[in-house]
């Protein structure tokens, strides 16, 4: 991070300033600081690819995570998702069981690598970027959310119509970025094993898709290959 990220020509336009902010260089010097002595996730070059595989003009869907997996070769820096050959954690697996339950699709036994969503217009952020290995939430409360919470204000101020799916209380505390009378704001439990209750149901996939179609934008192809 010492330089300016690997992202998009169209998120670079929007974030050159907020890269310039102190709190993003304290951040930086805190990253360095745990790569003396810590293995982070996901890999530095990798922590900003939300930003690479969606556009800022092409975004239609917004996915908020909490922060990167922490295990070690899971996380990628899309959320929720992981790299291709890994096994989908358990609330990847309740995401494709809703899917299948929604949209009737054929989500099993398929990849955990979500790349595909994100060349269609799926930002799959995480509220914090990075994480220390097998150390949840060991990164919060670093300048992360304040970041997060800039790049979400720019989509809400910038853009028009797009979905923001919120799922679990941390999410849900993006809200307060987004104008819903612009925007649609979906909310639900987060899939996890320990809420899915709450998530199943949902059917954010297929309320997402009409939301889209209704606004001449093309609907999103949920299958997994």
């Amino acid at each position: 991070m010492e330089k300016l990220p690997n992202i998009h020509q169209s998120w670079l336009v929007e974030l050159q300033a907020e890269f310039k902010q102190p709190y993003m260089a304290e951040l930086r010097e805190f990253l360095k600081a745990e790569l003396q002595t810590q293995s982070i996730y996901p890999d530095m070059k990798n922590v900003f690819n939300a930003f690479l595989h969606t556009p800022f003009q092409e975004v239609k869907v917004v996915i908020i995570g909490q922060d990167p997996y922490h295990g070690k070769g899971q996380a990628h820096g899309l959320s929720f998702s992981v790299q291709t050959g890994v096994k989908p954690p358990a609330s990847l697996r309740n995401i494709y069981r809703e899917i299948s339950d929604d949209l009737k699709l054929p989500m099993s036994k398929v990849s955990g690598n979500l790349q595909s969503w994100a060349s269609q217009g799926l930002l799959l952020l995480n509220a914090v970027l990075t994480v220390r290995a097998g150390k949840p939430a060991s990164h919060h409360a670093r300048g992360w959310e304040v970041f997060t919470d800039k790049v979400i204000s720019l989509l809400n101020e910038k853009r028009e119509n797009i979905v923001f799916m919120l799922w679990g209380n941390f999410a849900q505390q993006k809200a307060k970025c987004v104008d819903g009378s612009r925007h649609c704001i979906l909310r639900a439990a987060h899939p996890s094993p320990y809420s899915v209750s709450g998530f199943q149901g949902c059917r954010h996939f297929s309320k997402a898709n009409s939301y889209l179609l209704s606004h001449g934008k093309k609907a999103i192809n949920w299958q997994i290959n």
